[in-house]
């Protein structure tokens, strides 16, 4: 079922959105070479309790973390884990916070050290990407139009757009209806209407876009080996536009 918002649910998740947003800034420049996932597990958590906030993933549908961290060729929902991170590492953190009842969900990518001009131009194509496809997010245009235009952006920097994992709507819990695909047709699909919250975050790797599953269940791979980067943000559709829930003040440069 699709809930619509209320101006005072928006608010509140806005507050929850701070938070997450929070963590991630912090983690600029936490986030160096010879530090662990676990590590960052472990700052994650204390950021958000410290904010009054808890950790939405821990115990959602099993999940043991507060935060899914993917590596390289790991698409997402990787376990944090105690391998210290080395130098060229693409790492994406994503992670939930519930604040009062109010949902957020963000995720952010990062180099660990120096980067590469391979790295630099995946994670451009996949930031902007995102924002493009919020900027379809009017009332009135379709689901597809978000998927479409990331798609189309995406393809024409030969980088390529996971099918698997999708966007979501949110609030009162981590997942809700509808799915938000990051490809697609123009003008097809679900309507979309004033007071949606819903998440677009989408997964872009430098080979094929298909997958394969690690034993675990959760973790997810490029089937080639490529690199995989992802961003993410929460955000509500309104009269005005869409507005992020999560932001990190960076948007206006895109």
């Amino acid at each position: 079922m699709i809930t619509l918002k209320s101006a005072r649910e928006i608010e509140a998740m806005k507050e929850s959105g701070e938070i997450l947003a929070g963590v991630h800034k912090s983690l600029r420049s936490f986030i160096k070479p010879g530090i662990t996932s676990w590590d960052i597990e472990l700052f994650v958590r204390k950021y958000i309790e410290d904010h009054g906030a808890v950790a939405a993933q821990i115990g959602f549908e099993g999940y043991e973390y507060a935060t899914c961290i993917s590596i390289n060729d790991e698409i997402c929902h990787g376990f944090p884990r105690k391998k210290a991170l080395k130098d060229g590492d693409l790492i994406k953190v994503d992670m939930c916070v519930d604040y009062k009842g109010a949902m957020s969900d963000s995720c952010w990518s990062y180099v660990v050290g120096e980067s590469t001009p391979e790295i630099d131009h995946l994670m451009a194509v996949t930031k902007k990407a995102l924002y493009i496809g919020i900027e379809q997010a009017q009332v009135g245009n379709r689901i597809g139009d978000i998927g479409h235009a990331i798609q189309t952006y995406v393809e024409g920097e030969n980088l390529a757009v996971v099918r698997d994992f999708v966007g979501h709507g949110i609030g009162p819990t981590i997942h809700e209806s509808p799915a938000i695909p990051h490809y697609g047709e123009a003008g097809k699909g679900l309507r979309l209407k004033e007071g949606m919250v819903i998440t677009v975050e989408p997964m872009v790797n430098t080979g094929t876009w298909k997958m394969k599953m690690d034993p675990n269940g959760w973790t997810a791979y490029t089937r080639d080996g490529g690199l995989s980067c992802q961003f993410e943000h929460t955000f509500a559709i309104t009269k005005d536009g869409p507005k992020i829930l999560t932001s990190q003040g960076e948007e206006g440069t895109y």
